[in-house]
């Protein structure tokens, strides 16, 4: 379980909330450095929804900065997420598709380039370092592997249940009101 502060964490950031009040994002968490939000909140694209006691000053204006603020206008969220190694690693629970093992994670092609397999959603999947090296370049009947789940394209929406389960280690009691991590990391 993450440390809630009662005190803002440093740099003093802001969770960001849809229109629907539902943080953008979960992984990585939706912040906004206070720099960015200050000047969102003077050009009235966000509503302030909760403060820090932290006050900004300048020669003719005063605010406290906000902790968690609120498009006005809704962002829609349905293009497909890129497809990089760290959302296939993230749509793989940051684990061994192998073994379980949770370090030395690599990349890898589930039917090898060297026989015909391409890199895609459905041909890469997340390997511990002894588990790529032991498939090397065969296919998983000549390994002696076999997947504990088949690699398939995400959408956002499942990245981001994943991402629930991977709370930051610090977050604002403010915050708390609008982010919720699956129950099973809470006991």
């Amino acid at each position: 379980m993450p440390e809630v502060l009662t005190c803002p964490p440093q740099g003093r950031p802001a969770l960001v909330l849809n229109a629907d009040f539902r943080p953008l994002s979960y992984y990585p968490l939706s912040l906004w450095p206070w720099q960015d939000v200050v000047k969102a909140v003077f050009l009235d694209r966000v509503d302030i929804i909760a403060e820090y006691d932290t006050v900004v000053r300048s020669p003719s204006f005063e605010m406290r900065l906000p902790s968690v603020i609120a498009l006005r206008e809704f962002v829609h969220q349905d293009r497909s997420p890129a497809f990089t190694r760290f959302n296939v690693f993230l749509r793989d629970g940051f684990q061994c598709v192998y073994c379980g093992a949770r370090e030395e994670l690599t990349f890898d092609h589930v039917v090898p380039r060297s026989k015909g397999g391409r890199t895609s959603w459905t041909n890469i999947a997340t390997a511990c370092s002894p588990c790529n090296l032991k498939k090397g370049g065969r296919l998983l009947k000549e390994s002696g592997l076999s997947l504990s789940r088949t690699p398939e394209r995400p959408s956002n929406h499942q990245l981001q249940q994943v991402g629930r389960r991977f709370p930051p280690n610090h977050l604002h009691e403010t915050w708390m009101d609008y982010l919720y991590w699956d129950v099973e990391l809470e006991a």
